[in-house]
């Protein structure tokens, strides 16, 4: 799929729709690569649940109920309130501001900003803590990695078009598959995507194995990353305005 203004029906037959740009679909598979090594953290070496996939956190949580788990019913819960919380946040900052294909609002960009702040506290608390956290932190540490994965998946649902999930790609593997791949046009992006998932979890696991004190920076360094491709639109059309 081109990054280049296509036609395409969206209510009116030949309307034309333009493609998000590069900067913005690179922002996404960063945002993606993040919330893999997030999510290899919160499962591997917090308390088994996820900090943004919320259907298989209900999953879990039904689990630990009926096996009468209190410890795996408390962090189940505190992943889904802190995403909820998160996200509900998002949508605050971000209401009446959605996203263009060419860029996306400062509210949203501020989002990201929050985000990556939670990362780093949390990566310098993992950090002091050797990587080992006791039973409080871990809780806490739950709590604020879901945090983190609510305001980021707020933030790309108020992005339009011009974004994509992040936390979650089970629809986005699907559609592919159905719309894209079956129907002869396939997403480009998305095995990008997909593969941003697995090299970011893959890569949190390895430092885990190697250096566990380190693995908490690598998420807010992405989200970093993204927040900097994200902007990059931005600043252009600013300079060309200035000329």
């Amino acid at each position: 799929m081109s990054d280049a203004p296509r036609k395409q029906a969206t209510g009116t037959p030949g309307e034309p729709q333009a493609e998000p740009g590069t900067a913005l679909r690179v922002a996404v598979v960063l945002l993606v690569a993040a919330s893999g090594a997030v999510e290899t953290i919160s499962f591997t070496a917090l308390d088994r649940v996820f900090a943004g996939v919320m259907t298989s956190n209900l999953a879990l949580l039904g689990m630990a109920v009926g096996r009468a788990q209190g410890t795996g019913v408390t962090a189940a819960v505190l992943a889904l309130a802190g995403f909820g919380l998160g996200a509900a946040g998002a949508a605050r900052v971000t209401r009446g501001h959605e996203g263009t294909v060419t860029h996306w609002p400062r509210p949203l960009l501020l989002c990201l900003a929050g985000e990556a702040l939670l990362l780093a506290v949390g990566a310098v608390v993992w950090a002091v803590l050797g990587g080992a956290p006791g039973r409080t932190a871990r809780d806490v540490l739950q709590f604020g990695a879901a945090l983190a994965m609510g305001v980021q998946s707020g933030a790309m649902v108020a992005a339009g078009r011009a974004a994509a999930p992040t936390t979650y790609l089970t629809g986005t593997l699907a559609t592919y598959i159905v719309k894209g791949v079956g129907a002869g046009r396939p997403d480009r992006w998305v095995p990008v995507r997909l593969a941003a998932l697995i090299a970011g979890a893959a890569a949190c696991m390895a430092v885990l194995r190697t250096a566990p004190g380190w693995a908490g920076v690598l998420p807010p360094v992405l989200v970093v990353c993204a927040l900097l491709a994200a902007g990059a639109p931005v600043i252009r059309a600013r300079r060309g305005r200035s000329r």
